[in-house]
């Protein structure tokens, strides 16, 4: 019953993303080749509320559900890790068509090919967590 609501979140942004047509193909392939801006007025919407909400967070020291204030971890230095990582995750989200979030919307909608993009997905985050150690962080 405790997690019922986040079930109910999950479902609302389902449905928001579905009715912007965030999780079309054809959207996301318009976006890849600058051919409409409308990926990029939804992303930068996302990035510019996220600051938004960070900054209320802040001033008003806003507490989680779990009544903790919210802390944010300082900014890493290291510019090459955000390159390297954002063209890994740009090279995924390019070749399945979708990012992880849309990956399951995209199956309940009946796009049953996003099986294998969620195993790929599923297989890559284990294989990262066997090399994990190994890897300059």
């Amino acid at each position: 019953m405790k997690f019922l609501k986040f079930l109910f979140v999950g479902i609302f942004f389902g449905i928001v993303l579905v009715k912007s047509e965030a999780v079309s193909w054809y959207r996301i392939f318009e976006m890849f080749k600058f051919q409409s801006f409308h990926m990029y007025g939804i992303i930068g919407s996302a990035v510019g509320l996220g600051i938004l909400f960070l900054w209320v967070f802040k001033k008003f020291k806003v507490k989680s559900t779990e009544g903790k204030e919210i802390n944010l971890p300082p900014k890493e230095k290291s510019f090459t890790r955000y390159i390297l990582g954002g063209t890994i995750f740009g090279l995924g989200w390019a070749l399945a068509g979708a990012c992880p979030g849309p990956m399951y919307i995209l199956l309940g909608t009946g796009v049953s090919s996003m099986l294998l993009v969620i195993a790929a997905a599923m297989l890559g985050t284990f294989v990262y967590g066997v090399l994990k150690n190994r890897l300059p962080h």
